[in-house]
């Protein structure tokens, strides 16, 4: 392969400069918001290395200066080493699981003289690389269950990982390669049966589970009568359903004499027709039928698991923080008090905020980790409706711009890329915010680019600018074939 010896002679030849203002703008405006979340009033100086603000100035320093190396690399020692890339962090968050340090009950960091590293953060970008390499391989069809197979393996082994640490929240973000995937032409079905899942798991704690079981029941029922134009045949399964349920409950009174409850003679009714249907279904040869019953099936076994992953998998904070958030307990003063005092902090801000170091939610410190987690209800409070606005417009110009740079891009591998990067802004941006804002379960992640923390604000650098640097590519018109 032939190298174009002319294709750098201007070293940020092709740069999206109106992203990398974005990227100033969201690091300085953060900064500003940690100096007034952290600031006691005692010492100003910027580089008091005792308070956040003065570690922030640092990260800050270094982030940039990556970001220069980055666009100073060529482009494609991204795409060859991806996989080298992708163990070497994989190993990395193996190792914190045995030798990391612990804090606030998850081993998720290395210390390394004064600083502390998170390599979770750092798995989000090897991920990327990864997926994006293997997705943009010559032989990769999305059809194919093998490939499609090979880009979740990738994906969700750093996310268990993380789960292991445990870290809930990070290990959920990975979740967001699902909006990348959508774009590069998955089926839609997977999405439905998602929206789906989110359904039932949300409707097992708002329903009682012999009930919610009889719903599906009769739902499945009547689409699949409705698909098939056999309404009359449907019908005659919930009929005999309840003709059974009614005899065993006859039964159990009369002549058993057993205690079973309501609950669960409906429950063995239900599934004692299925038999009956599967009968039907072989001397019908309705294949539709079995389709359905399949995910009547399926679907009440996933309810079924909801109590199990709820109670013995989620940790008791967790627990307590989804049912605030879905109204069925209300504990200001313990699981929901975080959440509550944010959602104080930001509507006191009214349309232009009380102004800088004046938020008394803030300059009080009756918001937990107001400089990480929940540094958005700092921006609320002190800089109101306007300029709560600005930064989510900052946000979501950013994801748009990540997107328009995805569709533009002529090689796979920097589309794939572009795309993942806006997935992962995108999952980070709506569950921060809508945490402070009581739309979701705390779970602990932090604004891109915003939040104190040198390891989310190096990688969200490294995200960010290897993206800037694969669009350098298509700007300039080389391809990989200059190689």
């Amino acid at each position: 392969m032939n190298y174009n010896n002319n294709r750098d002679t201007k070293i940020f030849n092709g740069i999206d400069w109106g992203t990398v203002l974005i990227f100033f703008m969201l690091i300085i405006s953060g900064w500003i918001a940690i100096f007034s979340a952290v600031n006691t009033g005692e010492d100003t100086s910027i580089f008091n290395m005792d308070y956040q603000y003065g570690m922030q100035t640092v990260w800050i320093g270094i982030a940039i200066t990556l970001a220069v190396v980055i666009l100073l690399l060529n482009d494609r020692l991204f795409h060859t080493p991806a996989y080298v890339i992708y163990g070497v962090v994989m190993t990395a968050l193996v190792l914190v699981l045995i030798v990391g340090t612990t804090i606030k009950g998850a081993r998720s960091w290395f210390d390394i003289g004064p600083f502390r590293l998170q390599p979770s953060e750092f798995a989000k970008w090897a991920t990327g690389l990864a997926l994006a390499r293997y997705m943009s391989s010559y032989n990769f069809n999305i059809r194919k269950i093998r490939d499609v197979s090979g880009v979740f393996a990738i994906a969700l082994f750093p996310a268990m990982l993380i789960a292991l640490q445990p870290d809930m929240g990070s290990a959920i973000v990975y979740c967001g390669f699902l909006i990348m995937f959508y774009r590069e032409g998955f089926t839609p079905w997977l999405y439905m049966i998602i929206f789906i899942s989110i359904v039932l798991a949300i409707s097992s704690f708002m329903i009682e589970l012999w009930a919610l079981i009889l719903i599906l029941f009769i739902s499945t029922v009547v689409f699949e009568a409705i698909s098939s134009k056999q309404m009359v045949v449907s019908i005659k399964y919930i009929s005999l359903t309840l003709l059974i349920w009614l005899l065993a409950e006859i039964a159990q009174r009369t002549i058993l004499e057993s205690s079973f409850s309501f609950a669960q003679t409906l429950i063995f009714s239900i599934f004692l027709t299925i038999p009956i249907v599967i009968i039907h279904i072989i001397r019908t040869k309705r294949n539709s039928v079995l389709a359905y019953l399949f995910l009547f099936i399926g679907s009440t076994g996933f309810v079924s698991s909801v109590d199990y992953l709820f109670n013995d998998v989620l940790q008791i904070h967790q627990q307590k923080r989804i049912l605030d958030l879905l109204g069925i307990e209300n504990d200001i003063k313990g699981w929901g008090y975080n959440v509550h005092q944010s959602k104080i902090a930001i509507g006191s801000g009214g349309l232009t905020g009380k102004g800088f170091l004046n938020g008394t939610q803030t300059k009080y410190k009756f918001v937990p980790e107001q400089s990480t987690d929940f540094i958005f209800c700092t921006v609320g409070e002190e800089w109101g409706f306007v300029g709560s606005s600005f930064i989510i417009i900052l946000f979501v110009v950013l994801i748009i711009r990540l997107i328009r740079m995805a569709d533009n891009q002529r090689e796979p591998f920097n589309r794939i890329y572009c795309y993942y990067v806006a997935s992962i802004f995108t999952m980070h941006v709506i569950i921060n915010i809508g945490m402070t804002i009581g739309l979701v379960p705390v779970i602990g992640i932090p604004l891109p680019l915003f939040s104190y923390g040198g390891s989310s604000l190096l990688a969200f650098t490294l995200l960010l600018f290897t993206a800037i640097k694969l669009n350098c590519r298509n700007n300039t018109g080389s391809s990989l074939d200059d190689f």
